[in-house]
């Protein structure tokens, strides 16, 4: 059998996505298909074709192997359902192939994979810290409204203590199959229960806490963890602390710390910076200061001959990182400040520094 290209066929391109391929199969469909006369040669080379690069693991193997691969030319789903539709009624008519998608599915062999793992939807909040508890870290408790699983049936929805017996609806497969008359004929699809969301088995009584829902509305307490080093507007996500979903997994709670500005103190990177007012005896004659830091009080030599806009550093004093491991510098920014007035010793005494060339 001489080697065909699939991709040819259906006249697209190797790199073609799922919908482009799926749009061609069904362009040839409506053309080809033997109910309307067509060559039916061509329509079960596009239905093979079809088959093999509608399936991902399928696809992969043919791009890599060609029609080596095991399962080439094989049609996994069967087209019985072709049969008895006709193709004139496709005419005049409008079609969303993305709706054709779990139809094609199981045509070639899709259909139901398993459970699907449910997922409680994310919600966020907003907190404000100070900009000490920003740069050290702290603890925030705070009420929100939201749907956390019910502690009466740990989620479940069902009486525990009366135990569990086999889903009527899906005699304990845990799935149930659905036959679909379309355009194309009657498709069988399968998909989850709902009654037992997969598990093949539900309680004999609801839990009358929940009604069954397997989750409740109220407000709940949660406590907020601020690491230290955060920066304003930055988020903590606090993983299945979200809202809860009956038979799945809670979503994210997402925490947008605000921070408060400080009187005195700034940040840079993993610099605190902070101004300080210098007597101008103190900066021409040097002196020791003491600064109130936000860990508390240290002790800075102020350098003869200190001028506006100097920066003093310590170590050792600044923002932690590394987790607290390793910590910036305190840059502490020397201002200046002269006398707004003087009596007539004091301008006495600094017109002789002006005669001594100072």
């Amino acid at each position: 059998m001489s080697k065909k290209d699939y991709y040819q066929i259906l006249g697209v391109d190797k790199k073609a996505n799922e919908d482009e391929i799926k749009k061609a199969f069904f362009k040839i469909a409506s053309k080809h298909h033997p109910d309307k006369g067509g060559d039916d040669k061509i329509f079960k080379e596009a239905s093979e074709a079809y088959g093999t690069l509608s399936d991902n693991k399928k696809r992969k193997e043919y791009d890599m192997y060609g029609q080596t691969f095991a399962g080439a030319g094989q049609q996994t789903g069967g087209f019985s359902g072709f049969e008895g539709f006709n193709m004139n009624d496709f005419q005049n008519m409008e079609f969303d192939f993305g709706d054709l998608g779990d139809m094609f599915g199981d045509m070639f062999g899709g259909g139901y994979t398993g459970r699907r793992e449910r997922r409680g939807r994310d919600i966020s909040i907003e907190i404000e810290a100070t900009f000490k508890e920003s740069i050290f870290g702290t603890e925030r408790n705070v009420l929100i409204n939201k749907i956390s699983k019910c502690d009466k049936c740990n989620g479940h929805g069902g009486d525990i203590a009366k135990g569990k017996v086999t889903c009527q609806y899906c005699n304990g497969k845990g799935r149930v199959t659905e036959a679909k008359r379309t355009i194309m004929g009657v498709f069988q699809s399968v998909r989850e229960c709902d009654h037992c969301e997969g598990s093949g088995d539900s309680y004999k009584e609801k839990c009358v806490t929940c009604k069954g829902n397997g989750v409740i509305s109220g407000r709940q307490e949660i406590k907020v963890v601020v690491p230290p080093g955060m920066s304003g507007g930055e988020m903590i996500r606090m993983s299945q602390m979200g809202e809860a979903v009956k038979g799945g997994i809670a979503g994210d709670l997402y925490v947008k710390v605000r921070v408060a500005a400080d009187k005195h103190w700034s940040r840079v990177g993993n610099d605190l910076v902070y101004t300080h007012d210098v007597k101008l005896t103190d900066a021409i004659l040097g002196a020791t200061h003491n600064i109130i830091g936000l860990d508390g009080d240290m002790s800075m030599a102020v350098p003869a001959g200190s001028n506006t806009g100097d920066v003093l550093k310590v170590k050792a004093r600044g923002v932690p990182y590394n987790g607290g491991r390793n910590r910036g510098e305190a840059l502490i920014k020397i201002n200046v400040v002269l006398p707004k007035k003087l009596d007539k010793e004091t301008k006495k005494l600094i017109e002789g520094l002006r005669d001594l060339g100072l």
